[in-house]
């Protein structure tokens, strides 16, 4: 039996092939960039027959439509309305037979209203599921979040998942394999494992889902506060029609602009400097912003919508590809051009250059004993409650810029997140608004903790001041 997970570099997404049997296959909530399920289903010699949606997601573009025109394969769906258009609409406890395999759906809201749960049967396994697609509704070790729909039934939608999994999903048996739709670094829950594998049996052991009652899971899944970036809404509207098709020519990343026409261009949209922040911190463009490459397709949402001109900065050009396909999958399509020859080539030209600065962990610390240094946290609010930086503020980087911190411009100021990445989009969004002195604390908390530095734990402090506008 051919099976295949396809993971999607930064955003924690993962899609999936299953051979069913009789050279037919099935791709699982496929992302818009279709050529790899494509070639895989060529190189494998299947025919992919149908496309099985779990949810209307909300982090990235979906692929159905684009992969259904290319291959005549059917869109599954279950019956709620806000899956759009589909071909067949699954029941609670409809099958579906492909070649010589046997699907089972469930309908599983919690997470979205509409989710869906389908279980697998290949041939030989009788009566014993072999492998759940879980969608967003059960991952490794967490749950879907439960506020996406409407954050004031934040609670009533934990109840809905709680009965979901345990009336549903459970009873599918322990040696059931598990395949969410997301895993680490997913903006869709929180704490899911960093561990791709799993099994219901072992979920059951492990998952706070399995080991709370239905009171005590709603309260966990009320007090879990996780960033929603903006362009979720978007996401929301072009799934209801199953996503859109590339446009023609996207991977070449538009023109390779020279540094003079690339400064002439650049005010009609945005800069996205895609260096590490090391590299952003030593030399960079005025005003851009800083996501390195893999953070693309989870932070450029918060910084452009899909009407945005993006004009882009890279290491090399081997990584023009990978960065207009990440922000493609979150319908950021308008990549009007690439700086032809990067920094060192705008260098060249003699044209202007902005700094920031660095520090490290334990300069940090003794500037801070002399209240030399305002310490900003950036990172999300389940990461702050479990542990602090004494004395530092909090705004979320995401919220950045609509939350600049209230405090004098020339103060210096010291960034960081757990160990730079985000610190260093934030500094590039505190220099754009006017701060002369930040520094991205490189290593961030791991950095800190790595030598025994002072922290604060949940129940040990009061929370300062933010010191935000708003």
């Amino acid at each position: 039996m051919f099976f295949k997970r396809l993971k999607a570099s930064g955003l924690g997404q993962n899609s999936y092939m299953l051979g069913c049997g009789q050279g037919i296959a099935m791709v699982i909530d496929p992302r818009r960039d279709v050529e790899e399920y494509l070639e895989l289903a060529q190189n494998n010699g299947l025919s992919i027959a149908y496309i099985l949606e779990t949810h209307r997601q909300e982090d990235f573009e979906f692929g159905s439509r684009a992969l259904a025109e290319v291959t005549g394969a059917q869109i599954v769906t279950g019956r709620h309305e806000l899956f759009g258009q589909s071909d067949i609409k699954l029941g609670n406890g409809q099958e579906l037979k492909a070649g010589t395999t046997r699907l089972v759906a469930f309908e599983t809201p919690g997470h979205t209203r509409e989710s869906m749960t389908y279980a697998v049967y290949p041939k030989g396994t009788g009566k014993k599921c072999w492998g759940i697609f879980t969608g967003d509704t059960l991952f490794v070790s967490a749950t879907g979040r439960t506020d996406l729909s409407d954050p004031a039934k934040t609670r009533e939608n934990a109840g809905i998942l709680y009965d979901s999994i345990l009336e549903k999903i459970a009873p599918l048996g322990d040696q059931a394999l598990i395949f969410p739709a997301h895993g680490a670094g997913s903006a869709c829950g929180g704490n899911i494992s960093d561990r791709d594998d799993s099994t219901l049996g072992i979920e059951k052991e492990t998952n706070l889902v399995f080991k709370t009652s239905r009171d005590e899971f709603m309260d966990h899944k009320v007090a879990e506060k996780l960033p929603r970036p903006p362009y979720f809404s978007h996401m929301e509207k072009v799934n209801l029609q199953g996503g859109r098709a590339l446009p023609e020519g996207i991977g070449t990343g538009g023109r390779m602009l020279q540094p003079h026409e690339f400064q002439e261009r650049m005010s009609t949209g945005v800069v996205i400097d895609c260096r590490p922040p090391e590299a952003f911190a030593g030399a960079h463009i005025p005003e851009s912003y800083n996501v390195w490459l893999q953070g693309l397709p989870a932070f450029a949402g918060w910084l452009a919508d899909e009407s945005t001109a993006i004009f882009l900065v890279v290491d090399e050009p081997a990584h023009i590809h990978e960065a207009v396909t990440s922000l493609a999958r979150i319908g950021l399509d308008r990549v009007e051009g690439v700086l032809g020859g990067g920094i060192e080539a705008w260098r060249d030209q003699g044209l202007a250059l902005a700094m920031s600065g660095t520090i490290s962990a334990q300069e940090c610390a003794e500037r801070m004993k002399k209240n030399e240094v305002r310490v900003l946290d950036v990172r999300d609010d389940n990461e702050r409650e479990e542990k602090r930086i004494p004395g530092s503020l909090h705004t979320y980087v995401g919220d950045l810029e609509k939350k600049i911190p209230h405090l004098p411009k020339e103060d210096n100021l010291v960034v960081h997140c757990s160990v730079g990445h985000r610190a260093g989009l934030a500094a590039s969004i505190l220099k754009r608004n006017g701060f002369t002195h930040v520094f991205n604390l490189l290593g961030g908390i791991k950095a800190w903790e790595a030598l025994n530095l002072p922290l604060d734990q949940p129940d040990q402090r009061d929370e300062p001041d933010n010191g935000n506008k708003n």
